[in-house]
């Protein structure tokens, strides 16, 4: 059976700065690389202000000086993201409001290939996008 998106959210290793040994996702050999944990990602996400977005760029590069590294990984961001969000997700479906789960639509856009993954799919993080927008 398939690990629920709250396992694997538990079972991801801590958030780490990797020393790379050879080029990685644009990143040089050399470089210290953040491997973000979904809790981190989490924290970045709640920290963001009501209404605003961010491209997920800008969560890496604040992420990697945050904790004195030269870049997030790229790979490793998107898949947290995606675990926090269908977490968020689920909840939403449960019946909880947007105002009680993580926003995960407010560094999500919609014509990523991430929202394409997601369950609510782009036109979910559009709706909730204007909902705090309107």
């Amino acid at each position: 059976m398939p690990k629920s998106w709250t396992q694997k959210a538990a079972s991801a290793r801590p958030a780490h700065v990797a020393v790379l040994e050879k080029a990685f996702a644009g990143v040089p050999a050399g470089a210290r690389l953040l491997i973000p944990s979904p809790p981190l990602i989490e924290a970045y996400l709640r920290a963001i202000p009501r209404g605003e977005v961010r491209p997920i760029t800008q969560l890496r590069a604040e992420l990697a000086a945050a904790e004195a590294a030269d870049a997030t990984c790229p790979v490793t961001t998107a898949i947290h993201t995606r675990i926090v969000a269908e977490i968020a997700t689920e909840a939403l479906d449960a019946g909880l409001p947007p105002e009680a789960v993580v926003p995960f639509w407010r560094v999500v856009e919609p014509r990523s290939d991430l929202a394409r993954k997601l369950s609510i799919g782009p036109a979910g993080i559009e709706r909730l996008r204007a909902a705090e927008a309107g």
